[in-house]
């Protein structure tokens, strides 16, 4: 993996530098009701995925902006070139480029990084995550009741709304305060870095959380879907997510289960 590692951080500084020139100064277009793309998204991705073939050509690679090579490699690169779009759009500056290496259907080598703000959180499967070269861990809150949760809201959710809201409410009511900030990808390494104690969110994409992922478990963190169970697919990243400090881990299932069994 020394060769993946060292070309995972040329494309995010790559990228970095791309993203940040266009800071500020693009429109955006729409590919949903509340689904954003910019000029920034596609020049990212091809930057990334440029240097990706050039060196690694014998690897698949799936990413979010229509960019998808299918082979039946072992290997997978798999790019969010701005997760996050809507904060870039409005210059809010919680955004980010993922980007994970999967061997078959588990993330070994994760990158994440907000070339606004300068952070990159980075982990190999085995061997820890970092927050720019330091070593970050979960936090250590054991109580639902003292967490502090992150959610998001899926691009559907304007026929899902009674079912979105409810469960906002229950977990709301269950912990300290929960936040929404618009980047998966970060949410889950804020998660890993113990800034937050447990995150849930559906409807997302293997490219919104493959590098997240592999972070936050590398960091002591657990992620499974809404049911508790790993998942076993490449495309099953993220369809429902809940994620976790592991210590509340069970409590926030609880939680989910109870909403079930009333709807």
């Amino acid at each position: 993996m020394k060769k993946e590692s060292a070309v995972l951080k040329q494309c995010l500084q790559a990228a970095g530098r791309v993203v940040r020139n266009h800071f500020g100064k693009v429109g955006y277009e729409l590919k949903g009701k509340a689904n954003l793309v910019t000029k920034a998204d596609f020049a990212s991705q091809k930057t990334i995925l440029s240097l990706l073939r050039k060196n690694f050509p014998q690897y698949d690679y799936l990413a979010e902006e229509d960019g998808v090579k299918n082979t039946g490699s072992d290997y997978t690169w798999v790019i969010d070139p701005i997760d996050g779009t809507t904060n870039f759009a409005h210059t809010f500056p919680q955004c980010s480029i993922s980007i994970a290496l999967f061997y078959k259907n588990e993330p070994v080598l994760g990158g994440v990084s907000n070339p606004i703000t300068g952070e990159t959180f980075l982990a190999q499967k085995g061997k820890g995550a970092t927050l720019n070269g330091k070593k970050i861990h979960v936090s250590k809150t054991a109580k639902l009741e003292q967490s502090l949760l992150v959610t998001g809201f899926p691009y559907n959710r304007f026929t899902r709304m009674p079912e979105l809201l409810g469960r906002f409410e229950s977990f709301l009511n269950s912990c300290h305060d929960v936040r929404r900030l618009g980047s998966a990808a970060l949410d889950l390494c804020w998660l890993a870095a113990g800034r937050i104690d447990g995150y849930w969110e559906d409807n997302l994409n293997p490219w919104d959380v493959g590098a997240g992922v592999l972070i936050l478990q590398e960091a002591g963190g657990k992620v499974t879907d809404y049911s508790g169970k790993k998942y076993k697919n490449i495309f099953d990243y993220g369809h429902t997510l809940l994620a976790s400090n592991g210590k509340i881990h069970k409590q926030m299932i609880q939680i989910i289960e109870r909403i079930n069994s009333l709807a």
